[in-house]
């Protein structure tokens, strides 16, 4: 801030251009702001001094190029680098924004996504619409008209976004910096397209360190508290949808009207087509990945049956069915374990599996609830329900064959028709018990 302030003295003192106060002052200035951001308290969100860091460095190496230019010769390229880093400093300000104002969830790569294409989507968009209607035809120089009108139009988003902040953070005193420091920026950008559209604008000006005013005030708002509250702010899928949706038809206008836009925008309109793409890419795999998660957290590992949790969950809609839960407890399978180990009883387990799976008529559900335990969800009358437990009863009347091993075991069934009551799974416990304890096989719940 004391170098922002003796920058600024000197200007109302010195006046034309100066290779140190133009262009080594001036640029040590966003440069000692990064360094304020770094400093900034720990409890700040490192996503946001990541992001705001990297925009203000952008911004910065934009403004040392253009600053360079003004006293030394520079090629073509290098003026349209300087441009696209002063490009990249709205969307990472668009996802610095809400972390800013409170410590986040780890950095989504679709919240990204996002930031960039409603960024690059609405500005291209809308400096498409605009851009011939700005300028006068006398200004020949297409890409400084484009990124002119292109950068406070980002600036809008910015201010936008920021407002919402302000406004959902009850006026606290970081929110209020945020948007002061982008409300200067952007004022500052909308003060020179109006000079460069009356060719009024010399480099040097006082009017050029309204950019800096800003980022110093940005780098101020680390440190101050953050909001306790909760509230997110984000950008709407709105917005984002109407970035990708007007983009190709942005460029079926371009195929069918040739000229009719600025090379220009074509570059971003296909970016965000390309990182639209990329976005519905990683949801679909992101719905994938959690769809598998879903199916793994009621999966039981060893058998691929429905674990406990799955019928619990199928339990909570079966008081209307007619139906019944069976509950198996294997007998003399501990003994089976202490004498072959657990790897041949897992193989066993594996093999009671497929046995009751075969029993079993079509839309039962039959689950590993843990250890040498099963359920089984089964519609019909009580007759076939019965039925169907004896069945599983006897697939275990016959040995398993394992390594050379034969080895018998039997299981004690707890059989509870659905009353519509719903205590079932308290009944078929009860009843699996007194079928373990009187050998009995299958026991009817009361």
């Amino acid at each position: 801030m004391a170098l922002l302030l003796l920058h600024l003295l000197l200007k109302l003192f010195i006046h034309g251009n100066s290779f140190a106060l133009d262009l080594i002052a001036y640029n040590a200035i966003w440069i000692f702001a990064i360094a304020a951001i770094t400093q900034a308290p720990l409890s700040n969100d490192p996503v946001a001094v990541a992001t705001t860091s990297l925009a203000i460095g952008f911004w910065g190496v934009g403004s040392l190029l253009n600053s360079y230019a003004d006293f030394y010769p520079l090629s073509n390229t290098s003026q349209f680098l300087a441009q696209l880093s002063y490009l990249f400093f709205y969307p990472l300000l668009l996802v610095a924004i809400p972390r800013t104002l409170s410590r986040g969830r780890r950095l989504n790569p679709i919240e990204v996504l996002d930031s960039v294409i409603f960024g690059l989507g609405i500005s291209a968009i809308a400096t498409a619409l605009f851009l011939s209607k700005v300028f006068p035809e006398s200004i020949s120089d297409v890409q400084d008209q484009f990124f002119s009108l292109l950068f406070p139009i980002s600036d809008l988003l910015l201010l936008t976004l920021a407002a919402i902040a302000v406004i959902t953070h009850r006026l606290q005193k970081r929110a209020l910096l945020l948007f002061l420091g982008i409300l200067i920026f952007s004022a500052s950008d909308l003060f020179y397209l109006w000079l460069s559209v009356n060719n009024n604008y010399t480099f040097g000006q006082i009017s050029d360190d309204g950019w800096l005013i800003g980022i110093v005030i940005i780098a101020s708002s680390f440190w101050y508290a953050q909001s306790a509250t909760t509230s997110e702010v984000t950008i709407h899928p709105v917005f984002i949808a109407l970035s990708i949706f007007i983009s190709p038809t942005l460029l079926a206008l371009m195929a069918l009207r040739p000229g009719i836009f600025s090379i220009y925008i074509l570059i971003p309109t296909i970016a965000t087509l390309f990182l639209a793409f990329i976005r519905m890419t990683i949801v679909i795999r992101q719905a994938r990945n959690l769809g598998e998660e879903k199916v793994l957290a009621r999966t039981d590992e060893l058998t691929g049956l429905p674990n406990r949790r799955r019928l619990v969950v199928e339990l909570a809609t079966y008081s209307e069915t007619e139906g019944a839960l069976l509950l198996l407890d294997l007998n003399a399978f501990k003994p089976v374990n202490d004498q072959y180990g657990h790897e041949v009883g897992d193989l066993i387990l594996q093999q009671v599996a497929q046995r009751f799976s075969r029993s079993l008529p079509t839309g039962a559900v039959l689950a590993r609830l843990g250890g040498d335990e099963f359920g089984v969800l089964i519609n019909g009358s009580y007759e076939r329900t019965l039925e169907a437990a004896f069945a599983l009863q006897a697939t275990l009347s016959y040995p398993f064959i394992i390594r050379g091993h034969s080895i018998t075991i039997g299981v004690s069934i707890g059989h509870a028709h659905n009353d519509g009551e719903n205590s079932l799974l308290e009944r078929a416990d009860a009843a699996m018990y007194e079928a373990k304890r009187t050998g009995a096989g299958v026991i009817q719940a009361r």
